[in-house]
């Protein structure tokens, strides 16, 4: 017999590290090589890891919560034989090139994380004045946080510019609330850890700005109930509104391609390709799937690329290219009944658009009251990358294609 170790796989590129949200099995268990053992979260990706060996567990190595680096152990195995390779070390292997000299160190000891990056500026840390432990000496977050929890703050080498009076708290607040009795104390694990962080660094960031609009979508709403048994006996899913609504947006950012952009330091990076993000929940977790060159489908291909996402997530089989690559988010915020929200852009893209509930509304129309099919379609915009003038005309240009989708303008297919 032989004691193995099973480390923490890279799931993804530019993936450092990852947290066991859920470990799938204990100590004692034996288990067959493939069986899934814990429940990876990354900021890319969630994921079920895989046994390397077949074997009975000896010791869970991290608690579940913890994140820790690539290639750092996980659980230790014990097998039959000495000379299996386990799955992650082969994937280090192909995908992380050996450090052979200083200068490829030095090189690896700079590639900072998002996370790293954040945390080092949310308390005013000198990232070249800390040892890193990952792989080529790059810094981790654990190692940053570990500098911040000796007190050892090695201070940034500029001067502090004035910090504003209204910030949003950073999640590692030391502030202790009164427990009262019968209060739950819930741990920020998991997928809503993460969403902390997005948020949090989204709205340090980003210079928010908002605008609304009205559309009257009855004639869509009349189309789409006309045809939407027709269309799920053949294609064997349902067609809702929100494909009708990506297309509009899809549309719109080829025409204003200011919007489908990304703020770099000193410089905005317009993006060719549209590719959509839309939220879909499944429990209490969130992901954003995204849906490749959508200004390239037509509504059908778009209604089974949400259909099979939202399948993946609910299955929880989304991969890393599921996720990634996302340009502009649109989210069916209306699906809940919502009629009027402000989104947190999803950094690092320059805008989000709620899509609200269809609601019938009293319209005055040649001096008449009509009942009207009304949506609201709230824009939350960079305003470093965009101002009301561009966003005011992308936002007429969807309320003007919605408003026209009827049978004999439009065609599914």
């Amino acid at each position: 017999m032989a004691l193995e170790k099973i480390t923490m796989p890279q799931l993804g590129e530019s993936v450092t590290e990852g947290t066991v949200s859920n470990w799938l099995v204990k100590v004692g268990e034996e288990v067959n090589k493939y069986d899934p053992i814990a429940e990876v979260l990354t900021d890319k990706v969630n994921a079920e890891v895989p046994s390397s060996f077949t074997g009975e567990i000896k010791e869970l190595v991290v608690k579940e919560g913890e994140t820790i680096a690539v290639g750092e152990v996980m659980c230790t195995i014990e097998v039959e034989k000495m000379n299996k390779k386990s799955t992650q070390q082969a994937i280090a292997e192909e995908e992380i090139p050996e450090i052979k000299n200083e200068s490829n160190q030095e090189s690896m000891k700079k590639r900072y994380s998002p996370a790293v990056l954040r945390l080092a500026q949310e308390n005013d840390i000198d990232l070249e004045q800390i040892t890193g432990s990952g792989k080529g000496g790059r810094i981790t977050r654990k190692d940053v946080e570990k500098v911040i929890q000796n007190g050892g703050l090695p201070q940034m080498g500029h001067v502090s510019q004035p910090k504003s009076t209204i910030t949003s708290a950073p999640l590692n607040t030391s502030t202790n609330l009164k427990i009262n009795e019968g209060d739950i104390e819930i741990p920020v694990t998991g997928i809503r850890k993460t969403i902390a962080q997005n948020m949090v660094r989204s709205k340090h960031e980003i210079p928010h700005a908002w605008m609304t609009i009205e559309v009257d979508v009855t004639e869509l709403v009349s189309y789409r109930n006309k045809i939407k048994g027709d269309f799920q006996d053949k294609e064997g899913f349902k067609l809702t509104y929100f494909p009708f609504f990506v297309k509009a947006v899809s549309e719109a950012l080829k025409k204003f391609p200011q919007v489908n952009s990304t703020w770099q330091n000193d410089k905005i990076i317009q993006r060719k390709d549209i590719n959509l993000s839309i939220a879909v929940a499944v429990e209490d977790q969130l992901f954003v799937p995204v849906i490749k060159n959508a200004d390239e489908k037509s509504i059908k291909g778009i209604a089974k690329d949400i259909h099979d996402l939202a399948t993946k997530a609910r299955n929880h089989s989304l991969s890393v290219k599921d996720l990634e690559g996302g340009t502009f988010t649109i989210n069916n915020t209306g699906i809940f009944g919502s009629i009027h929200s402000m989104g947190i852009i999803n950094h690092p893209q320059a805008a989000i658009l709620q899509v609200e509930s269809i609601v019938k509304r009293p319209v005055i129309i040649n001096n008449m009251f009509a009942a009207r099919d009304i949506v609201n379609l709230c824009l939350s915009l960079d305003h470093r990358i965009l101002d009301g003038l561009v966003c005011g005309r992308f936002l007429a240009f969807i309320k003007e294609r919605l408003e026209n989708m009827n049978e004999d303008n439009i065609n599914i297919y």
